[in-house]
């Protein structure tokens, strides 16, 4: 299943759970993330239903190196032709084909990663993208770094629409949250890394859960002013 959330941007139901995204620009598209391996089947059904090829994905954003977001991008690239790219502090992860055991906080997340389904084949990204950076000139995605369910982990800013892209950041299934802690690398940091967010955001979308639009944008920044207070009263309090 996929819908447009924002003029330029189509949201791709991979599994029931997870979701990627297609961003147009004057070349093809954007796609930010994958997915597990079956995902790429999924993909490019939608672009055939859009009525476009599969060399118009030009390029491939991972917001990070988790196996629900990377399992299925080597054989997607090998499809369409286009760029991989990731920050480079989770590269190391693709190249290596799993979680490390340093990137869960928590021993549950240690235990999951021995699993042989959260594996994926090793790979290499094509480039890496760092805070700030532009991915590409036509389709107004900026990069906006959010360290803490990986260190490389990132969220992509939509500036013409001001949509924000959040991937794992947030999570939204029935309400917001952070995710759980023992997933994520540092949980700690996530709460600093979302001050990064611009405060106009109009769309809000995450790689788990159902976007937020229109007027129920408040909702998020509500929630980010609640997480701002809370994590500071928890550090007033050390």
């Amino acid at each position: 299943m996929h819908r447009d959330i924002a003029p330029g941007i189509t949201q791709i139901a991979t599994t029931r759970r997870d979701n990627a995204f297609l961003i147009a620009g004057d070349d093809g598209f954007t796609l930010v993330d994958v997915g597990w391996a079956s995902a790429p089947a999924t993909l490019l059904t939608a672009v055939a239903d859009l009525g476009r090829k599969l060399s118009d994905i030009r390029r491939v954003v991972l917001t990070h190196a988790h196996p629900d977001h990377v399992q299925g991008a080597a054989e997607l690239r090998d499809l369409t032709g286009a760029q991989i790219l990731i920050h480079p502090a989770d590269h190391p992860w693709l190249k290596a084909g799993r979680v490390p055991r340093e990137g869960r906080s928590g021993s549950v997340g240690r235990l999951l990663d021995r699993l042989p389904k959260l594996r994926w084949t090793p790979f290499t990204a094509d480039a890496t993208v760092t805070d700030g950076d532009p991915i590409d000139d036509s389709d107004g995605l900026r990069v906006i770094h959010t360290p803490g369910h990986t260190p490389g982990h990132i969220a992509l800013l939509h500036e013409p629409t001001h949509t924000a892209l959040l991937g794992d950041a947030v999570f939204h299934r029935g309400s917001l949250t952070l995710g759980p802690a023992a997933l994520a690398a540092a949980p700690a940091l996530r709460p600093a890394a979302l001050t990064a967010l611009p405060p106009d955001l109009r769309t809000i979308a995450f790689a788990h859960g159902s976007p937020l639009t229109g007027a129920r944008a408040e909702d998020f920044h509500l929630f980010l002013e609640r997480l701002q207070r809370n994590s500071g009263d928890a550090r007033s309090q050390r």
